[in-house]
């Protein structure tokens, strides 16, 4: 199992802003299909190697990754292309991809998630259907990730999550794959400890990356919390009013962080090895605020 921290080597007395900073470098961020250009102004301020994921939008294919795959390697970084399942034509479609992508990109990491939309556009009916195959680790992929959601999904039962959950880590086990989670972003701290600690109870061994919202503007942030369904969340900055949203929305994420790290100096159990920042599109932003926070971090 392949991970790019190792969180026992982390020394005891370590404070809590140093923690959090090294969370963030050891960590991870998102960008676009169709940013190329991206890379190279995220591997200016981030660490090299660090995984950075382009997502698997409605409006792309696959295909249209594989040049910021290209570009994320070359920069330096650790390219993570989004396989949506559901949003993949066929069989032939991915297997294309794939080897296209770890021949010309070095991938070795996906993210597997199940898309949304209602009726598959191709055989892959959930996040999982690749993994039924050979396909991934016969097209070089050696890792995956799964999503984790401590606020659930807006449209998957809990029971069925945490099947589908579990039929990954089987069938990934099965095949020799390495394994991590990256959840969802949410403005619950409560959720999201509550969900570490129940992963680290039931998967100890897997390699967790906290979700994090970075910096956006209130609508932005309002309108992509109501796509993932992060309720919990935007049901507790509503009761607030529009104005503590637009407070809450416009602050760096780094309490939330603080939080993450607090807890995991108090747990020895914990299996958070990092953060994941999204960047809803913003994503040179998102790299600066994490360049900043690590600088502060490191010379605390």
């Amino acid at each position: 199992m392949t991970t790019n921290v190792d969180a026992g080597t982390r020394p005891a007395g370590t404070d809590t802003a140093a923690y959090a900073a090294e969370l963030l470098a050891c960590g991870s961020i998102e960008m676009g299909a169709h940013q190329p250009d991206m890379a190279r102004r995220i591997a200016a301020l981030l660490p090299s190697g660090t995984p950075v994921y382009v997502n698997h939008l409605p409006r792309h294919s696959l295909a249209d990754a594989l040049a910021s795959l290209i570009a994320v390697r070359e920069a330096g970084l650790e390219p993570v292309p989004h396989l949506a399942a559901r949003r993949i034509a066929s069989h032939s479609e991915l297997e294309a991809f794939l080897g296209r992508a770890v021949s010309a990109a070095g991938v070795r990491k996906v993210l597997l998630i199940g898309g949304d939309e209602t009726t598959p556009l191709g055989p892959y009916a959930d996040g999982a259907a690749p993994l039924r195959s050979d396909i991934l680790t016969a097209c070089g992929v050696r890792e995956i990730g799964i999503a984790g959601y401590p606020e659930g999904h807006p449209r998957i039962p809990a029971a069925t999550l945490e099947h589908s959950f579990l039929e990954k880590l089987a069938l990934a086990q099965g095949q020799g794959l390495g394994t991590f989670v990256v959840t969802q972003f949410s403005f619950a701290p409560a959720r999201v400890i509550e969900y570490c600690s129940g992963l680290a109870r039931r998967a100890p061994g897997i390699p967790l990356y906290v979700g994090l919202a970075g910096p956006s503007s209130a609508a932005s942030l309002l309108r992509f919390a109501q796509r993932c369904g992060v309720s919990a969340s935007l049901r507790a900055l509503r009761a607030q009013g529009f104005g503590a949203v637009q407070l809450v929305t416009h602050t760096d994420p780094g309490d939330q962080l603080a939080t993450i790290a607090r807890y995991c100096m108090a747990h020895a159990s914990s299996n958070v090895v990092g953060a994941h920042l999204f960047s809803f599109g913003a994503a040179a932003a998102v790299a600066e605020w994490m360049n900043r926070y690590i600088a502060r971090g490191v010379g605390h």
